[in-house]
């Protein structure tokens, strides 16, 4: 029974979590935002995670990351307030690009 319990809190817990994926801003950039299903991680780790995607999904563009704004929520972190990071960035012409 406890099991059960336990894997339903998980369950839970889990659904709490949202991220946004590569979202266009409207404004020619993209934004990326990321909550924890708890109070547990930091947001250092989230930010760190949605800068990873955003420079790969620039880098499959074969264009350069930039990031152009951050955003992260402040502790305590209890009651909903979870650790939460928000960038946007744009794609921009890779600088490594030949000149003609």
């Amino acid at each position: 029974m406890r099991i059960i319990v336990a894997c339903a809190l998980a369950l839970t817990l889990a659904g709490c979590a949202a991220h946004s994926g590569v979202t266009p801003d409207g404004q020619g950039g993209y934004m990326i935002s990321k909550q924890a299903a708890t109070g547990f991680p930091g947001p250092g780790t989230l930010k760190t995670d949605i800068m990873q995607e955003a420079s790969q999904y620039c880098a499959g563009q074969g264009r350069e990351f930039v990031l152009t704004n951050v955003s992260e929520t402040e502790p305590p972190y209890l009651l909903g307030n979870y650790p939460r990071a928000e960038i946007n960035f744009k794609c921009a012409a890779s600088s490594g690009a030949p000149s003609h």
